[in-house]
């Protein structure tokens, strides 16, 4: 091929040069005061070699000016690319390149990093087209600009491929990319450390959850949720989000999510934990707000008590398949202080499923987010199966994704209607107490016959017969009416519950050898399996205990 032909033109590049020229020579005659065109021949022979004008661009040998350049230059020409010229940083780079030869087997580095098909497009549309920062088989890293080259007649028939090395810049911005990797990677740890590793079981619910930390453009944030055992078959459900992102948030996170577990085990209404997490919010971080939902479960009562700091509303889907929002009260986000927080409750009866999830699942740039909350309810009332199954259908159907820009965190719980051989499992008994002497007889004697009918062994049976005794002891003494025995069995335990109306709670102390009281939650705490007391939303308390039932009484009752 005749390089000759080839002056490595864009489009435009004689027209801008004829243009250089002749101001060029306008401003010269003007300044001898000459007009256009006129040069004494005199004045002209007596011109200095510094006086000596500068040649136009096109009159700069072009292959000497690529030759020197440091970046790598190479022409093709044809609809297959044969390679027309190579600078000396190109064959320094990739060695000798035979001329003449398609690009494919001349050019085999191009072919590689998948240079040829954006050739073709360039031959095609006659515009030039750049592919950034790719790494090359040397190892080095260019940015690669093809320009479209015109013969001299003006047709197009080559491409101008022009390299720069970029291998600094992309390698400092590896080094960003693995900065930020490590450092979401460190805040994924600790939030997944901070959050449940195996949530606990309650007996009357099946739960799930999940969590999906934000894609890896996205700092992880601080979602959390928790499932707590409160004692006497009662079961608190908790779901948050910490505002903000990165290892602070996780780490915020983690301290309201202990701090939750600890006011739990005080077993207070929903609305005074979240009073006390309000204040404790604000003792963390001025500046970090959180919203949270605390609710907790009774299966005696078929109901979850909630309370709600600026968080979305739980949906709830019944036995028929009707979903329900929780409504009001919903408080400000923790950590704005000077509000009070109440209560609510919703409907859980037995084949209902309850879901609490944070924002990330139903909040969407371009979407209104009642309509997210809509869209969820939608996909609920459809889902059926265990709490996984459904858990992993909402996350699916939300199109919730490995790059999904916001943190997810959901809980699912399913209180399940039992039916068969598995309801001779979970029974209720319940005695209303009336004052007097013949109440402690009367509870006895409950308790005994209800025990010998739930086929209990026999050492079992005495030993939740003493422990309703002293209980209805204590209510008697330092209670007050209306009174009530209640008496509940699941595949794991036996729970005995005494209510009266007194709100003074009982705690367990020494007695001295001469007292003549205060044994009797002593007696309870040394044989059952755990007790508690809690107070009660309409005034007064409750007091519970109960027994871890062995395998074979299990066995008996199924039997």
């Amino acid at each position: 091929m005749n390089f000759t032909r080839w002056s490595a033109r864009l489009p435009g590049t004689q027209r801008r040069a004829a243009a250089r020229t002749e101001t060029a020579a306008a401003v010269t005659q003007e300044r001898r005061g000459e007009s256009p065109g006129a040069v004494p021949a005199a004045r002209a022979e007596h011109l200095t070699d510094e006086a000596k004008p500068i040649p136009a661009l096109d009159e700069l040998p072009v292959r000497e000016v690529l030759d020197r350049v440091p970046s790598l230059v190479a022409l093709v020409h044809g609809a297959d690319h044969r390679l027309a010229y190579v600078n000396d940083a190109y064959v320094a780079a990739f060695g000798v390149r035979p001329p003449g030869e398609p690009a494919r087997e001349a050019l085999p580095e191009l072919a590689e990093l998948g240079l040829l098909p954006l050739l073709d497009q360039v031959l095609r549309s006659g515009k030039p087209r750049t592919l950034k920062s790719r790494k090359a088989p040397d190892g080095r890293s260019y940015t690669f600009t093809c320009t479209p080259v015109m013969e001299g007649d003006g047709s197009g028939s080559g491409v101008l491929v022009f390299a720069t090395d970029v291998t600094d810049h992309a390698e400092a911005a590896e080094r960003l990319r693995a900065s930020e990797r490590r450092q979401r990677e460190t805040a994924v740890t600790l939030q997944r450390s901070l959050l449940p590793q195996e949530l606990e079981e309650p007996d009357d619910l099946r739960i799930a959850a999940t969590y999906h930390p934000g894609g890896t453009e996205a700092a992880v944030g601080g979602d959390w949720y928790d499932v707590i055992t409160l004692g006497g078959g009662r079961t608190a459900l908790v779901i948050g989000d910490v505002m903000g992102r990165g290892v602070r948030a996780a780490a915020v996170m983690g301290q309201l999510r202990t701090a939750v577990r600890a006011y739990a085990r005080l077993d207070l209404p929903p609305h005074e934990v979240l009073q006390l997490l309000d204040g404790l919010a604000t003792e963390i971080d001025a500046n970090q707000i959180a919203t949270c939902v605390y609710a907790i479960h009774d299966p005696n009562e078929g109901r979850l008590v909630y309370a709600s700091a600026g968080h979305l509303p739980i949906l709830v889907r019944d036995e028929n398949g009707a979903v329900q929002r929780a409504d009001e009260p919903t408080g400000p986000p923790l950590g704005t202080g000077g509000w009070m927080h109440a209560s609510g409750s919703i409907a859980l009866s037995p084949g209902s499923t309850a879901v609490l999830y944070t924002d990330g699942l139903v909040e969407r740039r371009d979407e209104d987010l009642d309509e997210g909350i809509a869209s969820l309810e939608r996909a609920l009332a459809g889902a059926t199966g265990t709490p996984q199954v459904i858990c992993d259908r909402l996350v699916r159907t939300a199109g919730v994704t490995a790059d999904h820009d916001d943190d997810v965190a959901v809980l699912v719980l399913q209180h399940p209607a039992r039916t068969g051989p598995d309801s001779d499992l979970f029974r209720n008994a319940a005695l209303e107490l009336l004052g007097g002497v013949e109440a402690a007889p009367r509870a006895r004697a409950f308790a005994s016959g209800v025990l010998t009918s739930w086929r209990f062994p026999q050492d079992l049976h005495d030993l939740g017969v003493l422990a309703t005794s002293e209980l209805v002891a204590n209510s008697l003494q330092h209670g007050t009416p209306p009174m009530r025995l209640r008496l509940r069995r699941t595949d794991r335990r036996l729970i005995i519950e005494v209510t009266d109306g007194d709100d003074h709670l009982p705690r367990r102390r020494r007695a001295e050898p001469a007292d003549e009281s205060g044994r009797g939650i002593a007696i309870v705490a040394t044989i059952a399996s755990a007790w508690g007391s809690r107070r009660t939303p309409g005034g007064g308390k409750a007091v519970w205990c109960e027994f871890a039932l062995p395998k074979a009484a299990v066995d008996t009752s199924r039997t």
